[in-house]
């Protein structure tokens, strides 16, 4: 692996990783909803050991105050897409390999999780977990529910 692409910063190499061994594996990888959505990286600079608050995520997304927010446990997240069905055929099979593998990046390279639900019915989702070093990082797709 190289580092062609560093970012101004010397001291994200921690983020960097995450990001870079998560993007990997997320190429084709859909959330299913009503709407099959893909997922992507993302980070966040707040750094505290504490969990994070609504009202945080509101200001780190700079959401405004009528914009639904709320925390949902984290196994409500993965259930729906590293259960494997018996009816699976190769496809469905590879798929949830894939989200098993971003599961066990996300527990073994981020602490203190959370999941966060952003809207009513077009639903943006972040896992966010902290990093060694240098904030959250994590995991944003869209769940649509009507």
């Amino acid at each position: 692996m190289t580092h062609e692409e560093s970012k101004s910063s010397n001291s994200t190499s921690e983020k960097k990783l995450f990001t870079e061994k998560a993007n990997l594996l997320l190429p084709d990888l859909l959330y299913p909803s009503e709407s099959d959505e893909p997922i992507e990286t993302v980070t966040c600079y707040l750094k505290q050991a504490d969990p994070l608050t609504v009202s945080q995520i509101k200001d780190w997304l700079m959401l405004p105050p009528e914009i639904y927010v709320e925390e949902m446990p984290e196994a409500d997240f993965w259930e729906p897409v590293v259960s494997e069905q018996d009816w699976y055929g190769n496809d469905e099979k590879a798929r949830t390999a894939k989200f098993q593998a971003l599961q066990q990046l996300v527990e073994t390279d981020l602490s203190i999780r959370q999941v966060f639900r952003i809207g009513d019915s077009e639903i943006d989702v972040y896992l966010l977990g902290l990093q060694a070093e240098e904030g959250r990082a994590g995991l944003k797709t869209k769940i649509v529910q009507t």
